[in-house]
C-alpha cells in the first residue's frame, strides 16, 4: 500500500474547490496546507473541508512563505492559480523538489512552456497538467482504435464549445488579458484545442483564424480552420456569448467510421460504415486528475499530459492569434 502524499494546494477558486472534492476522498492524499490570498475564497473553501469532515488546513497566503515554511514537510502541491502566475509558482516548486499538478493553460505563451520543461527535466520532478482530455480513458480508447486501423484514414475533424463565458467570467480575472492571456478559446476552449491534437494524433502545421470579443477584453468567439501534417483538415469552433449552459461535440470522420466524443472526453461514440446509428463505447470510468496523478507519482501509470503538450496547445493558440490579427491569414505552425 502506497503511503501517504503531502501535498499544499496553491489557489482556492471555484475550479479548486471542485478538485478538492476528489482530494479528499483519497485516504492516501494529506493536504497540509493551503494557499489563498483572499480571505472570502480561503473562508468559502473550508465549507468543502467541513463536509469532507476533514480538518481544515491552515493558510499560509504568501507562496514564498508558504515553500520556506512547508517546503520540507510536503510532496507535491497542486496549482489552480490565475494563468499568469502558472509558471513562476511551477518552476519555484519543482525547483523546490516537488512534483507537480499544473492547471491548464499550463502557461501564458510558448516561451514559458519551454522553459518549465527545461526545469522539469533539470530537477527531474514530475509535472503533470490538468487536461482532462488527455487523461482520459475514453480519448485514449479512440486514439487506440485509430492507431490499430479499425477507424481507417482520418478524413477531417469538427469541434465546439459553448457556455455563457462571457457572462459568467464578466469582471473577473479571466477577462483581464495581463492575467488571463487570451479569452474563452484559452480558457474553457483549451480543452477542445487539446483533444483536438489528441484525437489527430499529429501536428497540426496550418490554422486560419478569426476571432471576436464582442466589447469585451478578450475573445469570446472564435472560428478557427487548421490542416493537419498528413493534410487532414480541423475545424474549432469556440462560443462564449450564448444562454447559460457549458457543453462540448467533437466529431471526427474516418474513411471507414465517424467517432463522437467529446472536449473532456466525457463520452465515446462510434457508428461504423453500415450501421445505421452511433454506438456508445463502455470504457471503464475515468479516475480524476488527482487520482491519475497520484498514479504517475507512484510509478503506476504513464505521464499522458507532461509539460511538451502545453507547449503545442500554447504554440496553436499563438498561431492562431497572429492568424486573427491578419484578417484570417493562414498562419504555419514550427
Amino acid at each position: 500500500m502506497e503511503g501517504k502524499t503531502f501535498v499544499a494546494v496553491i489557489g482556492l477558486g471555484l475550479m479548486a474547490r471542485y478538485h478538492l472534492e476528489e482530494m479528499l476522498k483519497d485516504a492516501h492524499t494529506k493536504i497540509e496546507v493551503v494557499c489563498e490570498p483572499s480571505p472570502e475564497a480561503y473562508q468559502t473553501a473550508k465549507g468543502v473541508f467541513l463536509q469532507a469532515g476533514v480538518d481544515t488546513p491552515p493558510n499560509q497566503p504568501d507562496f514564498e512563505k508558504l515553500l520556506a515554511e512547508y517546503g520540507d514537510r510536503l510532496d507535491a502541491v497542486f496549482i489552480i492559480t490565475p494563468h499568469n502566475k502558472h509558471h513562476d509558482q511551477a518552476a519555484a516548486c519543482l525547483e523546490a523538489g516537488l512534483d507537480v499538478l499544473l492547471e491548464k493553460p499550463m502557461v501564458m505563451n510558448s516561451e514559458e512552456a519551454k522553459s518549465l520543461i527545461e526545469t522539469r527535466d533539470r530537477t527531474g520532478r514530475i509535472l503533470v497538467v490538468a487536461f482532462q482530455g488527455s487523461l482520459s480513458s475514453r480519448i485514449q480508447m479512440a486514439k487506440s482504435l485509430y492507431s490499430s486501423g479499425k477507424l481507417g484514414e482520418l478524413h477531417s475533424i469538427n469541434a465546439i464549445v459553448w457556455q455563457n463565458w462571457g457572462k459568467y467570467a464578466q469582471d473577473t480575472w479571466r477577462q483581464e488579458p495581463d492575467i488571463a492571456g487570451g479569452g474563452f478559446l484559452f480558457d474553457t476552449g483549451a480543452h477542445m484545442l487539446n483533444t483536438v491534437r489528441e484525437l489527430a494524433g499529429e501536428e497540426i502545421v496550418e490554422v486560419a483564424a478569426w476571432l471576436e470579443n464582442k466589447g469585451r477584453s478578450v475573445e469570446t468567439i472564435s472560428a478557427v480552420i487548421g490542416r493537419l501534417a498528413s493534410g487532414a483538415l480541423i475545424t474549432l469552433h469556440a462560443s462564449g456569448e450564448t444562454i447559460p449552459s457549458c457543453a462540448s461535440d467533437i466529431y471526427a470522420f474516418y474513411s471507414s467510421a465517424i467517432l463522437r466524443t467529446g472536449i473532456w472526453g466525457e463520452r465515446l461514440e462510434i457508428q461504423y460504415a453500415g450501421q445505421d446509428s452511433f454506438q456508445r463505447i463502455e470504457v471503464p470510468s475515468n479516475p480524476g486528475v488527482w487520482e491519475q496523478f497520484i498514479a504517475v507519482r507512484n510509478g503506476n501509470l504513464k505521464n499522458l499530459s507532461p509539460p511538451e503538450i502545453g507547449l503545442r496547445m500554447a504554440r496553436l493558440y499563438e498561431a492562431i492569434r497572429l492568424s486573427s490579427a491578419n484578417n484570417g491569414q493562414p498562419v504555419a505552425i514550427n
